[in-house]
């Protein structure tokens, strides 16, 4: 796999964002390299047609991308519930609090809340949690399945940022809808500052054998170079390495493969060290590490170095 070199996302945002002291107090950054007032908080980071990608803004659209989630993690997919969470009907952990969500919405298709009014519908979310916010709390949810904290150790000059939650809903499963996530997140890295993304990407199923062409075709294609490897937690490792590289049929593994997954090698992405089995939500999950500066550029250029594409005019 190529992986072309980058500007660091921190000369990004120097040549793109105005770079005074305090800058964040004063201004709100827009893709693009525009700047909003003060008190135009969570502005949009992009749009196509109808379909409009920013991060929530309220508590309530926190708790539609909840229910947005558990929608598509326990009712399409194999996610099991536990009473609280079935009769709440979201999909809810201590984390939400201290992320940020991002979302698509479709202004096409809105929906009424309590007060009557409409609102656009949310159709795909992604939860972000910074590096610096999950250290005042209680670190990364992905340390619960990878010694993720062995990583940022290893580079302490470096921010990093936790991708997780991502769900779509199943209409809305198409290219611009993928396109304006990672418009959302690319903007969102510029934003921040962000060195290194990484989270838990999901395979469907809790049989790592069953899994064997996927994991192997991973372990093979896609392991993380020293510098950037993760490993399972011991008591959750499994062995990714299930089949000799030539036993592999490639093609066939990489058609199996998640989409979101697929889209990660596509940017670039290294894979972790082991995988662990999720039984809660009938996964098998392996570790994402991609470095900013190594995420292939033709993405980044598509996106725009400024995040500018699909900028809101």
């Amino acid at each position: 796999m190529t992986r072309n070199a980058l500007l660091s996302p921190r000369s990004l945002v120097r040549k793109f964002v105005p770079a005074a002291a305090g800058a964040a107090l004063r201004h709100a950054w827009l893709p693009g390299g525009k700047t909003a007032p003060a008190g135009r908080h969570t502005p949009s980071l992009g749009r196509i047609g109808p379909l409009e990608v920013r991060l929530a803004r309220t508590a309530k659209e926190i708790r539609k991308a909840q229910e947005l989630r558990y929608h598509v993690f326990y009712e399409e997919m194999s996610a099991v519930a536990d009473p609280d969470t079935a009769t709440l009907g979201r999909d809810v952990d201590a984390y939400d609090t201290i992320c940020d969500h991002l979302l698509v919405l479709d202004h096409e298709t809105t929906e009424r809340n309590a007060l009557g009014r409409r609102k656009p519908r949310i159709v795909g979310t992604y939860r972000l949690l910074r590096q610096d916010v999950a250290e005042r709390h209680a670190g990364f949810y992905t340390a619960s399945e990878f010694d993720i904290q062995s990583l940022v150790d290893a580079h302490p000059r470096l921010q990093f940022l936790e991708l997780g939650r991502s769900c779509v809903l199943k209409p809305y499963r198409t290219k611009r809808t993928v396109e304006l996530l990672w418009h959302g997140i690319w903007a969102y890295v510029l934003m921040h500052r962000i060195d290194v993304m990484v989270g838990c990407a999901s395979i469907e199923g809790t049989d790592p054998d069953r899994l064997a062409s996927q994991l192997a075709f991973l372990h093979h294609n896609a392991r993380a170079p020293e510098e950037w490897r993760v490993r399972a937690l011991e008591s959750r490792y499994v062995d990714m390495n299930r089949l000799p590289r030539g036993d592999v049929n490639e093609r066939q593994a990489l058609r199996e493969l998640p989409p979101l997954i697929k889209g990660y090698l596509r940017l670039g992405a290294y894979i972790g060290d082991g995988a662990v089995v999720d039984h809660q939500f009938g996964t098998t999950d392996v570790l994402i590490v991609m470095p900013v500066q190594s995420l292939n550029s033709r993405y980044v250029n598509h996106y725009g170095a400024d995040a500018g594409r699909y900028a809101h005019q």
